[in-house]
């Protein structure tokens, strides 16, 4: 799950971005709307952590025209705002959620994953395939119910091969989801990643196996005898 993350203060922005980075999601920090706007323009979020008070503007222009081009991304406003009339005008303008600053690191993890649990959303608090259960919110993988060490980007990887089991997730999606943009990517680093995982998997006895398709991607499969 990519999010993109919208404070211009370095000293919250910083920190609030590694923290959603130990939960397991690939944040994209920016300091300004006009940083956001080119950001939404390349690439999909599935959610927005969006501040008002901008040095280019308010985060309000930004979620009234997303909601005005019907995108259904959920936004989840921060502010230093302390009226009731503040709170209001940004959830009927099309915000889903809002914390007050300052806010509790783990309060905005567990809100941000309760809106990506709605309706139309796909996070479930764990993932089951075959004998392989990831528990989404503790990060934490077992097979056939013990525990198995998995790096933070190998959890995530894990996560998106489960939620689109059977199916092929091509090596660009899993580089947009799993590293920010401003992250260094070496040429092979999903295949050596890939390859961690699957031998991780097997020497715990996974029934389950990453498959790869040269030139397409890769896929969870069940392990044919």
């Amino acid at each position: 799950m990519r999010i993109l993350l919208l404070e211009d203060n370095p000293r919250l922005r910083e920190p609030t971005a590694g923290a959603l980075r130990s939960a397991g999601f690939a944040v994209d920090p920016y300091g300004a709307l006009a940083e956001a706007q080119v950001g939404l323009q390349t690439f999909e979020y599935d959610c927005i952590v969006l501040d008002l008070g901008l040095p280019d503007g308010d985060g309000m222009d930004l979620l009234g025209a997303l909601r005005r081009r019907g995108s259904p991304i959920p936004v989840l406003l921060l502010t230093a705002r302390v009226d009731a009339a503040s709170v209001v005008s940004g959830l009927d303008s099309g915000a889903d959620d809002y914390l007050r600053k300052p806010f509790n690191m783990d309060e905005l993890v567990a809100r941000i994953r309760a809106l990506l649990r709605r309706p139309g959303k796909a996070l479930p608090n764990v993932l089951q395939d075959g004998n392989i259960a990831l528990d989404v919110k503790e990060r934490r993988a077992t097979i056939d119910g013990a525990i198995v060490d998995f790096s933070r980007r190998e959890v995530g990887a894990l996560e998106m091969l489960m939620r689109f089991s059977g199916r092929v997730i091509q090596k660009s999606s899993l580089e947009e989801a799993l590293y920010a943009y401003d992250e260094e990517v070496g040429g092979n680093a999903i295949e050596v990643l890939i390859h961690r995982l699957r031998k991780k998997l097997a020497g715990a006895g996974a029934n389950r196996e990453i498959v790869t398709l040269r030139g397409i991607g890769y896929l969870l499969s069940e392990i044919r005898q």
